[in-house]
């Protein structure tokens, strides 16, 4: 089982350098060419992903979301301001995403993968969070006490980010940007073959050739194998699992698929 997802937000990142930059208006453009060119991609590679969408991004883009849908994609909730989140935007997010959308949202992932109250995503319905790296890096993505691989916690499955087993080094979209692509798919297969799944998040604006904003304070370690460059690693690392056998599946599938396993080995227990 191979799992890709994109955090579908405002570009934002110049804010978090001290830039003096407009998410929604200049930050949005950007946005909306990297997914633009993610879902043409992954129509030509018949291949299916969980958008994690902020408010902000699908009430200025509907008709991004209104192709996310039909090309058979999941949607789920990345809360409402990415460079601000707040508590309410648990609850606030997924009805304004079910109303644009007129689908349920299963699935949440906090903004920057920060900490989020798993008593409320059950209470409000929530089936999955994704908001866990559980890699060795000291900062925010410390979190080796934490299972590698998806858990139950209450009633909500938690399906972390994939990192190598055990000395925990992270897959994800920074490690796709600047490893040399022959050890990252030998990673990916290892981890994949290893926990039967791989789970991997981009963002839309990885895919917008960084190297031409200037001004902006983009760390080289982003910018580096942005734009077209990253869109054809991304699709040699799809045909990698092609070729092997892996198969796409959203987010959502997967929790349906561990409720089935769960019920059969308590029949079976």
């Amino acid at each position: 089982m191979i799992f890709l997802s994109f955090d579908t937000e405002e570009f934002d990142l110049p804010c978090e350098h001290g830039v003096d930059y407009d998410p929604i208006g200049q930050g949005m453009e950007v946005s909306k060419y990297g997914i633009e060119r993610i879902l043409d991609m992954l129509k030509e590679e018949r291949v299916w992903a969980t958008f994690f969408c902020t408010t902000n991004f699908a009430t200025h883009a509907p008709e991004i979301m209104e192709r996310i849908l039909k090309d058979g994609h999941e949607v789920a909730s990345h809360g409402c301001n990415h460079l601000n989140p707040q508590p309410k935007d648990l609850e606030e997010s997924k009805k304004q995403l079910e109303a644009l959308t007129g689908q349920q949202v299963y699935g949440y992932r906090q903004p920057r993968m920060f900490p989020v109250s798993n008593e409320e995503l059950e209470r409000l319905g929530y089936h999955y969070n994704s908001s866990l790296n559980p890699a060795f890096i000291p900062g925010r993505y410390m979190h080796i006490s934490e299972p590698r691989t998806p858990f139950w916690r209450g009633k909500v499955l938690q399906i972390p980010a994939s990192v190598t087993p055990w000395f925990r080094f992270p897959l994800f979209w920074l490690s796709l940007h600047n490893l040399p692509m022959w050890l990252y798919k030998r990673w990916a297969r290892w981890t994949w073959q290893h926990d039967g799944h791989f789970v991997l998040y981009n963002h839309p604006w990885e895919f917008y050739p960084l190297k031409e904003l200037k001004g902006l304070k983009i760390p080289y370690i982003i910018k580096r194998n942005s734009g077209e460059a990253l869109l054809e690693r991304l699709r040699e690392l799809i045909c990698m699992f092609r070729e092997e056998g892996g198969e796409f599946w959203t987010y959502e599938e997967m929790v349906q698929w561990r409720k089935s396993m769960d019920e059969k080995a308590k029949k079976m227990g």
